[in-house]
């Protein structure tokens, strides 16, 4: 299992190096944070500037999760691969992990792109005040996403509607996960929902990390994290596994 998940991680990492709509996300998001920077620093709060990292990261964060690892059993089943996927004894789910985890660790170049841009383009530089529990953050975040994105892996193999539903589950997103600005600022009737939003617990834990005060209720934010892709992998398992058995039954496991 370990090496067919490995073999499933390079696979994985050479598809996306080698298309360029997969990395677009990574080529358009920086102008997300010379956006945001610009208001801040035109309107003289160059301190929210963490703000306007964190978000950019963030949102490419989520924008890969939705559109690739998400996408991937709908995509294979697009292209005709997903019925020699089945077919092969190699348990789908651990390919399915694999390829999922590879694009998630590529995806976290997002924040590196928005500290580099604040850095190039606007001479801010930005001081990790808490490095450990920033890494630790990082590495539950990435639970978190390849969870979540297991989850929406089996909901996209449901139809053609697929791309519809991943283009409406962008924006929203990001206002939900605080990555555009923080959910303090939401109404507080939709308050309550971010909190079941993965985005919004990391998104802040990130900015916290960044600030020279001490980070408050460490351990517990990173066990919800955890718990909330814990859980959406587990619904993402139950998902795929009904799907796929449906389809072989009836004999639709590609498209018409």
């Amino acid at each position: 299992m370990i090496a067919l998940f490995w073999a499933a991680v390079r696979f994985q990492v050479a598809h996306v190096w080698q298309s360029v709509n997969d990395l677009m996300v990574l080529v358009t998001m920086p102008l997300f944070t010379v956006a945001f920077l610009a208001v801040l620093v035109e309107s003289g709060r160059e301190d929210l500037a963490p703000y306007a990292i964190v978000g950019s990261g963030a949102m490419s964060l989520w924008s890969m999760a939705v559109n690739i690892s998400g996408g991937t059993i709908e995509g294979d089943r697009r292209n005709g691969v997903l019925e020699a996927a089945v077919a092969t004894p190699a348990p789908l789910v651990v390919v399915l992990l694999g390829r999922i985890t590879a694009v998630t660790v590529i995806s976290q170049l997002g924040l590196v792109e928005s500290a580099l841009v604040a850095w190039l383009g606007f001479g801010i530089t930005i001081e990790m005040h808490h490095p450990l529990i920033f890494l630790l953050t990082v590495a539950c975040n990435t639970v978190a996403v390849v969870g979540t994105a297991t989850a929406l892996a089996g909901v996209f193999v449901l139809g053609r509607w697929a791309l519809t539903l991943k283009s409406s589950l962008t924006y929203p997103f990001y206002v939900l996960g605080g990555a555009v600005v923080p959910v303090t600022f939401l109404p507080e009737w939709l308050q309550p929902l971010t909190r079941v939003v993965f985005l919004s617990w990391s998104a802040q834990l990130l900015r916290d990390c960044l600030s020279p005060a001490a980070v408050r209720d460490v351990p517990a934010r990173l066990a919800v994290l955890l718990v909330l892709g814990a859980a959406a992998f587990a619904v993402g398992l139950w998902v795929i596994e009904r799907i796929l058995r449906r389809l072989r039954a009836q004999g639709t496991v590609g498209y018409a």
